[in-house]
């Protein structure tokens, strides 16, 4: 990672995905031997970054952002070489070092200074990136001169912004002492605890990292600077500043939008051309002979390839004659309308990026489960705008307000990193009567107005706008998933945090009721099938009723059971880490909105589930 200039170095390497979940614009990596933060969107290099085209996402981006995003981007993908010192390893995703402050890791000297004080040098090794590194010039315990290593804490508001932590400042009680002032870091303990950890200057003042963690912060911090240092930016904020630990998992949340490709034509080669018609459209007014000898100059052509000229053109003209009408036509403000209409529409599809096919119902859960549907290719595309930090974005992206969410470059942008995701899924559709009839139970009722209390006192908590709660229907189908995702981890051979979920609820003019859990990778082949072997009829039965009753007591009951979410202003009921919650990276809404009641008995409320015995 490095940016196309003569003095930049590589210093490491992170997978695409990366890029977009966990390392994205504004966050810290930690590598061997530096921390570095990346870079906004302005200092990226484009030259190896590859356009996606996946219109439904484009239209909810540009609704979210501006008509400015003309594109989505993969992160740069550097082509394979044995020469460490050729031009492509200095084109890649452009870091800085942060936090800019570091410490000698010799324990006899342990001095902590700014990079910018010359008391450290950087000691590259070209062949080597993982081994590029700061140096104090003490000489520690022998000849060689100890590595520097990055200060231990940062500082971070709900704003989303991150600043070097006031080392200085803290030492001195508060007081800005001026330059001059010579400061170590060092541990008395052995417990790691902030109390042990001492900050100290030459002129006698010294205080521990305590008095900057929890209460005594607000006493001990200064005022947040609104400092942005992915993009270089300061800008007024009246948020508190807070302590973090380097590396703590609350320093950096994406913000991404995801969608699954559905198919807009009957072909394949038709696929391709809807996909690629905002190029290829300027070549439908041109006369055939033209056209073909211009097709293969496209820079879209390497996709159009494997199907020839000779099919690539008619399908243009069908395109051009019949214009949009082969799309889904659908609303632009609904993302899982089309793809819930393209999971049931009841026929196989046979595409690269989306081939389903029906599978026959248990013949025991056919009173309640309406459809199965096998999906061995599945493509998602996902796009980054903006992050926060602190806290995550609440449980709808698009819902969480603009003053928390901190923007990926200077001004609006022109475009949006992205990763494409290929795998595999199970698509479940549950009989429409049979949810609509245990909705207008006076048990459900009575259960949806207790989650809707704990729901409005959650958002007045953090200053958010009145909204309807999402309804039981949505929380059904919510638990439903996670129990199942617990169950197909023991079975499929991949881990829990590997299974994604999308709920699809429907609306009031467009009932639905359906989940689809999938899998997937960054490789182009996608994932290897273990998921959907386990969607076959004559073994999704027996996984869902051992989901089931796996979720009818959990090892925390009765406390999980009987928990009240108006008490601590909680969304989910009864849910907890033993029985329910999923990872970060599976769970949609971030484990909100969950509660056993509602899917099965429990010992409390046993006539509130949907699959009550």
């Amino acid at each position: 990672m490095s940016r196309g200039q003569p003095n930049s170095l590589r210093v490491g390497a992170l997978r695409p995905n990366q890029l977009l979940h966990t390392y994205g614009v504004g966050s810290v990596a930690d590598l061997p031997s530096l921390s570095v933060l990346t870079l906004g969107l302005t200092h990226w290099d484009l030259t190896h970054s590859a356009p996606v085209v996946e219109d439904r996402l484009l239209t909810a981006i540009r609704r979210r952002l501006g008509n400015q995003v003309e594109s989505l981007r993969l992160p740069p993908h550097l082509p394979e070489t044995s020469d460490p010192f050729a031009d492509w390893t200095r084109v890649g995703v452009p870091v800085t070092l942060f936090p800019t402050w570091l410490r000698c890791s010799d324990t006899r000297c342990n001095r902590l200074a700014s990079v910018d004080s010359g008391l450290f040098d950087l000691y590259p090794s070209p062949v080597q990136p993982d081994k590029n590194r700061y140096v104090h010039g003490c000489r520690g315990n022998g000849a060689s001169r100890p590595t520097a290593v990055p200060a231990r804490f940062v500082l971070a508001c709900d704003n989303g912004h991150l600043d070097d932590f006031p080392w200085s400042y803290v030492a001195h009680g508060g007081v800005d002492p001026g330059p001059g002032h010579s400061l170590t870091l060092a541990e008395r303990g052995s417990t790691g605890e902030a109390s042990n950890i001492f900050i100290a200057c030459e002129c006698g003042a010294s205080r521990p990292m305590s008095v900057a963690i929890g209460q005594p912060a607000e006493r001990t911090l200064p005022a947040c600077r609104g400092r942005h240092p992915h993009l270089g930016t300061y800008e007024p904020c009246a948020a508190a500043a807070r302590t973090l630990a380097l590396g703590a998992t609350n320093s950096w949340f994406a913000m991404h939008l995801p969608v699954f490709s559905i198919p807009r034509a009957e072909h394949p080669v038709d696929q391709v051309v809807a996909d690629l018609w905002s190029t290829l459209h300027l070549l439908a007014g041109l006369d055939a002979a033209i056209a073909k000898a211009i097709l293969p100059t496209q820079s879209c052509w390497p996709k159009l390839k494997p199907y020839g000229v000779d099919r690539v053109w008619p399908a243009i003209q069908r395109r051009a004659t019949d214009g949009p009408a082969d799309d889904t036509g659908d609303d632009d403000t609904d993302l899982r309308g089309p793809e819930w209409r393209a999971f049931t529409s009841g026929t196989p599809v046979e595409l690269p990026d989306f081939t389903i096919r029906p599978e026959p119902v248990p013949l025991s859960h056919r009173d309640w489960l309406r459809e199965v549907v096998l999906a061995p290719r599945l493509r998602e595309v996902a796009a980054l705008y903006g992050f926060t930090r602190i806290d995550a974005p609440e449980w709808d992206v698009l819902d969480t307000p603009d003053r928390r969410r901190a923007p990926l470059t200077v001004g609006r942008p022109t475009w949006l990193p992205c990763a494409e995701m290929r795998g595999e899924g199970i698509f479940l559709r549950l009989a429409e009567e049979r949810v609509a009839e245990w909705e207008h139970r006076p048990q459900v009722k009575q259960r949806e107005q207790l989650l809707s209390r704990a729901h409005d006192h959650w958002r007045r908590q953090r200053g958010l706008d009145p909204s309807p709660h999402p309804g039981p229907r949505y929380v059904l189908l919510h638990t439903f998933a996670h129990v199942l995702i617990r169950e197909l981890a023991l079975e499929c051979g991949y881990n829990a945090a590997g299974i994604g979920e999308r709920i699809y609820p429907g609306s009031a003019e467009e009932p639905a009721a359906g989940v689809l859990l999938y899998t997937s990778a960054p490789d182009s082949e996608g994932t290897l099938g273990g998921l959907v072997s386990l969607g076959r009829q004559d073994r999704l039965g027996s996984l869902i009723e051992r989901a089931l009753e796996a979720a009818r007591l959990c090892s925390s009951d009765p406390l999980c059971a009987e928990h009240d979410p108006t008490e601590h202003a909680r969304l989910s009921g009864a849910a907890c880490h033993a029985c329910l919650f999923a990872a970060e990276t599976s769970c949609e809404r971030g484990n909100h909105y969950l509660d056993r009641t509602l899917l099965v008995d429990t010992l409390t409320e046993p006539d509130s589930g949907f699959f009550a015995r």
